[in-house]
């Protein structure tokens, strides 16, 4: 197959995939290696780019998906009759922005650092799909670990965790490390 047409083909499958789709599974697919996965990717961005689809093609860290323009969401939305995402709070902000800058993190070290019960926003994060279980830590309790997810990356614009802001120097230093690291 010629470039069009494994782009064609790797359009076809991302389509059909609706979810993000990890490159490793289109390498498969199309019988490539992950180099040539990668640019038949960006030879299909580039392709909806340059005709101003209103298809975008978002990398997430090891995956791909196509998305509606963000030009476009409320059309998209109004057309298929569903709500506005809500905002999300203060509260739910400073916890997912702990998540985020120190994942994994347990319910226990994200309420060191605010200062308080931080259950309910956590619950109502994972619920929101901004933020999964990764496990447990190996500590008696065997309390809960919590990470981003790709919704996390979709909602806020990025590819991966590297693309985050940096932290404020003034603040840097006072988000401390979690005192409990995962084993292994």
């Amino acid at each position: 197959m010629n470039m069009a047409e494994l782009a064609a083909a790797a359009e076809a499958i991302l389509f059909a995939a609706g979810d993000p789709l990890p490159i490793e599974r289109l390498c498969v697919a199309l019988s490539l290696q992950e180099n040539e996965a990668r640019s038949v990717l960006q030879y299909l961005k580039d392709r909806l780019d340059a005709r101003e689809s209103g298809l975008c093609l978002v990398f997430l860290e090891d995956k791909a998906q196509l998305c509606t323009r963000p030009a476009y969401a409320d059309a998209v939305r109004l057309a298929l009759e569903t709500r506005k995402p809500s905002s999300l709070t203060q509260t739910a902000l400073e916890v997912l922005s702990i998540v985020a800058y120190r994942q994994p993190v347990t319910k226990s070290f994200v309420e060191q650092i605010r200062g308080v019960d931080s259950g309910y926003t956590l619950s109502s994060l994972v619920d929101k799909g901004l933020i999964e279980e990764a496990g447990r830590l190996e500590v008696p309790g065997r309390p809960i670990l919590y990470k981003t997810t790709d919704l996390f990356l979709r909602t806020f614009g990025i590819s991966s965790l590297e693309e985050l802001p940096p932290l404020p120097p003034d603040t840097a230093g006072q988000l401390p490390l979690p005192e409990e690291t995962p084993a292994g």
